[in-house]
């Protein structure tokens, strides 16, 4: 360890690190010890090239960049003396001779850095009157992102990115000089699982996504935390919300668990909770055979009815269950509660697997799929296995990932059922042959923990209101123990 003096204040650090390094990790980098910065990004190599980041070191007789220089037991950093701050503004200076002066139809307007800089470290008045250097404009990069050429200040973060973390490398600097111009290779367009991480390490208006470019301006945001479930993975994001909508997902940093980054098919993921396949309504098959829309009471009422008489006349043998990898930890344990107040040993966890890679993404497509084992649930082919067979006369089902083609790959089987019971969030197929349908929530849209497939629990909050009448799982499920006379003590 090593003993530094950052303006007076001391602290101990990892011998070895670079200054900015050291800083980061004890948490207090642009966080009561600023220290501007573009080319250096916590999770990928060294550039060195922007300038922004210089020191005063005791005992040196130049400026230092604090993203290059090593710290050293008993080094003294100044950030805050005259010719610090003269060498910011020189380099912000520097950095807005050919910067087009459009913040006000910029994308990135409220979460630029450049902007932020200019305002904080850079001088008031340009003093050139030459004509700013052309650049172009509105650049198709890929399937995902579009590139503004004259925005971009040549920090080399998305080369890097791509060259270290996807390892794809589809863009490069071309040029020398004042020359000197981003560009993807010839033949080839920014086009990988990763692509869209550009632009949330870009610190200017270069590089924007297509799906999140000119929807809504950032500052009319909030900003939630909250998990990706796309996969096991259980990526940290921010949720960019506003009128009770989500517009987008961005990573937020874990160490732990997804570094800065998360996967396209991950952050494109949000789509599906304003989607307009949602279910938001409870419904009951009526006397005509068809399933009518009712209060969520009633369909409790119903479900709760028709299990009450199967398991007084044949008993809770004849009644399987099928938890879902949707589902927070707090939905499942009282899916249990309920399972186990009236009885029922045929449980099983039925989840979609996919692809995966070696950086982020998970074969299993649920979040959450590591809880419900935690809790008890096996895989659901036993459960399969005794409806197939006859065994079963009611199913109670979260989700819709039984109808996969890796476990029942339709509803056959399903018709034969004197009950079936299913908590979904979206519409599916389960509906053509489901008893009671009762509408669920999102995890964007309740509070509960997700344990991730390394066994991590997080925590989620609700960012945006309910679709409809949706409920919780945890809430169903109390609500029809309840019913049945099964509740047990931890019961909401």
């Amino acid at each position: 360890m090593a003993k530094i003096t950052v303006d007076g204040t001391e602290y101990e650090t990892q011998e070895g690190r670079t200054i900015l390094q050291a800083l980061d990790e004890l948490g207090i980098l642009m966080n009561g010890v600023d220290i501007p910065h573009y080319c250096w990004h916590p999770k990928l190599s060294i550039d060195g090239s922007c300038r922004l980041c210089q020191v005063e070191i005791e005992g040196v007789p130049k400026l230092q960049i604090a993203c290059n220089t090593p710290i050293k037991d008993g080094m003294e950093i100044r950030t805050q003396t005259a010719p610090v701050k003269e060498a910011r503004e020189g380099v912000m200076e520097l950095l807005l001779v050919n910067h087009p002066l459009d913040c006000p139809i910029c994308d990135q307007a409220g979460e630029c850095k450049l902007q932020d800089y200019a305002f904080e470290y850079g001088v008031e008045h340009s003093r050139s009157r030459e004509p700013r250097r052309a650049g172009k404009k509105n650049v198709d990069f890929g399937p995902t992102i579009t590139f503004d050429q004259e925005r971009c200040i040549l920090c080399r973060r998305c080369v890097r990115f791509c060259r270290e973390v996807p390892g794809t490398g589809e863009i490069g600097v071309f040029g020398r000089g004042d020359h000197s111009a981003l560009e993807t290779f010839p033949g080839l367009e920014l086009d990988n699982p990763y692509s869209m991480n550009v632009a949330d390490i870009c610190p200017v208006g270069a590089l924007t996504t297509k799906d999140f470019r000119f929807k809504i301006r950032v500052w009319f945001l909030e900003d939630v935390p909250g998990i990706c479930t796309g996969c096991s993975k259980g990526c940290n994001v921010w949720l960019g919300t506003a009128n009770n909508k989500v517009y987008r997902y961005v990573p937020r940093r874990n160490d732990a668990v997804n570094e800065t980054w998360v996967c396209d098919d991950g952050r494109m993921s949000y789509r599906h909770i304003g989607s307009a396949d949602r279910l938001d309504r409870a419904m009951v098959r009526g006397e005509l055979g068809v399933l009518e829309v009712t209060s969520v009471d009633d369909a409790v009422a119903a479900a709760s009815e028709r299990l009450r008489a199967l398991v007084d006349a044949k008993g809770p043998g004849v009644v399987g269950a099928v938890a879902s990898g949707h589902g927070t930890n707090e939905d499942l344990e009282a899916f249990v509660r309920l399972l186990d107040g009236l009885g029922v040993e045929n449980r099983g966890l039925a989840t979609v697997q996919g692809e995966s890679d070696e950086l982020l993404v998970q074969a299993e497509k649920a979040a959450n799929g590591e809880g419900a084992r935690k809790l008890g649930f096996g895989d659901a082919a036993g459960v399969l296995d005794r409806l197939n067979t006859g065994g079963l006369e009611a199913l109670v089902v979260m989700g819709h990932d039984l109808l996969d083609a890796q476990h029942l790959g339709g509803i056959e089987g399903l018709e034969r059922l004197d009950t079936l019971i299913v908590l979904d969030s979206h519409h599916s197929a389960l509906e053509r042959v489901a008893h009671v349908v009762l509408p669920a929530r999102h995890a964007a849209e309740k509070a509960g923990h997700f344990t991730n497939h390394e066994g991590i629990v997080q925590a989620v909050a609700p960012a945006v209101e309910p679709a409809g009448e949706a409920v919780p799982e945890a809430e169903a499920f109390d609500r029809l123990a309840a019913a049945l006379g099964v509740a047990g003590e931890d019961a909401a």
